[in-house]
């Protein structure tokens, strides 16, 4: 008889395997499903200063036209749509890996915040919206006096 040292490494990657095998016949494969996707959500940037609060989308590919931003009970929705470029007949994809169709992104605002005075500016395919903070909420700087 031929002894055979056991590894409990070796049982559990197989476990890892076989269950992974499992949730892919499932659900299907998560990466096709994703590239396939006509949903797209664009990468976002939110920045806090002492005046204001900064978000910064990349939004390649649009045009003023194509973007929607709106404010309501103190959420901030940035919308908007990016269309499949025309087809040619000539050419064949390989790989498409750009998203394209419609996207929302969402953002709950602090209540502190000059509503009227919110500002947007789209350039090179980048959108910031500035928002900037109430009188209230800004730091104060207390001057300490040597005796």
């Amino acid at each position: 008889m031929t002894q055979v040292k056991w590894n409990p490494r070796n049982n559990m990657i197989s476990n890892f395997n076989e269950w992974d095998r499992f949730l892919t016949d499932f659900f299907g494969d998560m990466n096709v499903q994703a590239q396939n996707s006509s949903n797209w959500n664009p990468n976002v940037d939110i920045q806090e200063t002492n005046d204001e609060y900064i978000v910064t989308a990349d939004l390649p590919g649009l045009k003023k036209k194509d973007i929607n931003i709106s404010l309501k009970e103190n959420t901030l929705s940035i919308s908007g749509e990016r269309n499949v470029e025309s087809k040619d007949e000539k050419k064949n994809h390989y790989r498409m890996e750009r998203g394209f169709g419609q996207f929302n992104r969402s953002f709950r605002l602090p209540d502190e915040i000059l509503e009227d005075k919110i500002s947007a500016n789209f350039k090179d395919g980048v959108l910031t919206v500035e928002i900037p903070k109430a009188e209230e909420v800004k730091p104060k700087e207390i001057e300490i006096k040597v005796q």
